[in-house]
């Protein structure tokens, strides 16, 4: 019967795992409760081929167990009435290990209806999601579990999978002869997925030709193929689209082109454009602002440029306006301006508006009276000193100058002005 290598090469132990040593390392607190005996309710949240799967099995073989494996994306509230059905008959007699596999596609009422089983221990739950559990799953069952993240493998970690693939592979297939970086460029290419990296080596050998001395020919060109196209951890409507432009967007702020231009690089490669030129856009008002007032033309050119060319020539404007906004100087003034007058408004500080700021729609009525506006540009320097904010706003700042050569400029400016108008 066919087996994947992928299922062949599955750690049977905690010391085989691969990476995750921040909570299975030797003092990891995950290793410790598995070794205590007492399993409680957990949730594993990480992205695919991280472990999570292997844990769950480990657990159940290490606790002796009785293990029951659902999917949520095909399971259905039939499926968990017949699993509670089983609790407490010779079938399931020390209750149920139950690994749910994609959590989040189950609904409210399938994961409430587990409540009562998880609550007096019948049921012990072991969830696992790729997306972040504290917005996917039902708060009721989150209380009631503890939370695990499994990380994204490095390619080290991933290496020794490939190379452990390899051996299994050559067993099974045939003695081959690979060439020099071909492992390494598998695990590299698999996005940091176990099960991706041993898959492609499967592939390999099962398609590999044969050479003049009978071994199989594992080769650069076809590891190139079969990884063809990188295996980002990126979702659009999941966690990792939200870490990719939020990287985006924070290396922008912190003045790296670097890295700015390896997170586009990730947003464009998964088909997210619409997704790159909205933080790009943000960046040019909300972290370069005031301090280069022109970025924000210039970027909204360079996005015009690039939804209207489309990829991967959007690549160029884009990467032109991400180079100019980080190595731009920065200036969060607007957004701390705006964000200080929006606390003020939504805390009902919002009098009434001056009457000379009023439109004179009452003029003409028999109700008008004296507006008194005054026309600044009547005045020297386009300026006259009159009430703009409602009463009891009188002395509220909201705008505070950069202090970066642009804003200090106009500082500097109306600060004459306005001194001598006062007379100082």
């Amino acid at each position: 019967m066919y087996r994947p290598l992928a299922d062949e090469i599955r750690p049977q132990t905690l010391d085989e795992v691969y990476g995750q040593k921040h909570i299975l390392g030797e003092n990891g607190l995950l290793r410790r409760i598995i070794a205590s005996g007492q399993i409680p309710n957990m949730i594993f949240y990480g992205p695919s081929g991280s472990g999570k799967t292997t844990v769950a099995n480990i657990i159940a073989k290490e606790t002796k167990r009785e293990l029951r494996r659902l999917n949520a994306t095909t399971a259905s509230l039939a499926d968990i009435k017949d699993i509670i059905a089983q609790l407490d008959t010779f079938l399931a007699p020390n209750g149920v290990l139950l690994y749910l596999d994609e959590i989040q596609y189950f609904n409210k009422k399938q994961q409430q209806s587990l409540l009562e089983f998880i609550e007096n221990g019948k049921i012990t739950l072991i969830a696992s999601t790729t997306e972040n559990p504290y917005f996917y799953v039902y708060n009721a069952v989150l209380s009631r579990s503890t939370v695990f993240e499994f990380k994204e493998l490095t390619p080290e970690d991933v290496l020794r999978a490939v190379n452990r693939a390899i051996g299994i592979a050559a067993e099974r297939f045939g003695e081959a002869y690979i060439e020099e970086g071909v492992p390494e460029h598998i695990a590299s290419s698999s996005g940091g997925d176990v099960r991706k990296s041993v898959n492609a080596v499967e592939l390999l050998f099962t398609a590999a030709a044969r050479g003049a001395d009978g071994r199989l020919l594992i080769t650069m060109d076809d590891a190139r193929i079969v990884a063809q196209k990188n295996a980002l951890r990126y979702d659009r409507d999941g966690d990792q689209h939200f870490d990719s432009v939020s990287a985006l967007m924070k290396s922008l702020r912190g003045s790296d082109p670097d890295a700015a231009l390896h997170y586009l690089a990730r947003t464009l490669d998964a088909g997210d454009l619409p997704g790159a030129c909205r933080r790009i856009l943000c960046s040019a008002s909300e972290d370069i602002g005031l301090a280069y007032p022109q970025a924000a033309a210039i970027v909204k050119s360079c996005v015009d440029s690039a939804l209207q060319l489309g990829m991967p020539e959007a690549r160029l404007p884009l990467a032109e306006a991400v180079i100019l906004l980080a190595t731009a100087p920065k200036s969060n003034s607007v957004v701390m301006a705006i964000d200080r007058a929006l606390a003020d408004v939504r805390a009902g500080k919002a009098g009434p508006i001056p009457r000379e700021l009023q439109n004179v729609h009452a003029d003409g009525t028999g109700f008008e009276r004296e507006q008194g506006y005054l026309y600044p540009h009547d005045f020297p320097g386009h300026w006259v000193r009159q009430r703009y904010l409602p009463e009891g706003l009188e002395d509220a700042v909201y705008y505070e100058y950069g202090d970066n050569k642009t804003e200090q400029a106009a500082k500097k400016y109306w600060d004459l002005i306005k001194g001598d108008r006062d007379g100082h």
